[in-house]
């Protein structure tokens, strides 16, 4: 008799870009007060869970995912092990990582891949948990994976994770320039607070707490590009540029070329280029390749994790 093959769940789930985000004054713990409008994006991450006694990641894909972690401290494999803890399961998973999301690109894809594999476990397991029960599970990893796991368009507030849904109407066209520079996150924010520290005198003290612009909110609710790319902002923008000088010129370039708005989505430093329609995007994009640039058409917001497939 040939062996009964191992059940197997496919997840879906998004990246995302930040329409807005700003950042409070550097607090005694080290850590910001943020607040953000998530957009959750058609560039999705797809993990495959296959039962297994013990747990273990691999990557596929069109990234280059040779530097991704694979033992314990990978966020998918800290996901499958926090739900297997906190549910009793005793048993293990193998997971394979789609991945297209950019690594170290701001686009929460570490992120997109927990919270697949906290729906995908929590279906191939039987823990019963769903969306309302792994919420709390996703907010213990990090402050994007939650809005990973719901999708759509979130305001993000406290260090992030403190979720609730925007009103949001139709679709936006997104451009998206890539780099193969990775920022890192911790730097990024370390280099925002040197700036506001050495320009104090002129930004004046920066709020401990912060909140999403209403000009935002409203351009959202009503679907509107025009008055989104006027309301656009990233704090986190000055300081990425001056770790990426090199991104003031495509930010240049795609607002000179089409594009309603550019802005830096989170950390960097991929670059989200707001058009009009699909056509504009489509032209953005064939521009950026001839310069030698990878860009990719998205559009959003999307669906957050869901489950593919299940055998």
């Amino acid at each position: 008799m040939s062996p009964i093959p191992k059940r197997t769940v496919t997840v879906r789930a998004p990246g995302k870009i930040n329409v807005y985000f700003r950042v409070g004054a550097l607090q005694e713990d080290g850590y910001h007060d943020v607040a953000s409008l998530y957009q959750a994006v058609s560039l999705f991450e797809e993990v495959t869970a296959t039962a297994a006694e013990g747990f273990s990641v691999r990557f596929t894909g069109p990234i280059d995912s040779s530097e991704l972690a694979t033992d314990d401290t990978n966020l998918a494999i800290v996901a499958a092990r926090l739900l297997a803890e906190r549910t009793g399961y005793a048993g293990g998973v193998d997971l394979t990582i789609l991945k297209r999301v950019p690594i170290a690109g701001g686009m929460g894809g570490g992120s997109a891949d927990a919270a697949a594999t906290l729906v995908a476990c929590d279906e191939l397991w039987g823990t019963g948990l769903g969306r309302s029960g792994l919420l709390p599970l996703a907010a213990e990893l990090g402050a994007d994976v939650p809005f990973a796991l719901e999708g759509g368009t979130a305001v993000g507030t406290g260090r992030g994770d403190e979720l609730s849904p925007a009103l949001a109407k139709g679709s936006f066209h997104w451009v998206l320039a890539l780099s193969d520079l990775g920022l890192s996150t911790p730097v990024v924010y370390g280099t925002l607070d040197q700036h506001r520290d050495t320009y104090a005198g002129e930004l004046g003290p920066q709020p401990d707490l912060v909140k999403v612009d209403t000009a935002v909110l409203q351009a959202v609710r009503i679907g509107d590009a025009d008055s989104l790319a006027d309301a656009m902002h990233n704090d986190l923008q000055v300081a990425a540029l001056k770790l990426a000088p090199e991104l003031v010129e495509l930010l240049e370039l795609g607002e000179s070329r089409g594009a309603l708005a550019g802005i830096v989505s989170g950390s960097g430093p991929t670059v989200a280029f707001l058009v009009e329609d699909a056509q504009s995007a489509a032209e953005l994009r064939s521009m950026l390749g001839k310069r030698g640039i990878r860009a990719l058409t998205v559009t959003g917001p999307v669906h957050g994790a869901r489950v593919l497939d299940a055998q």
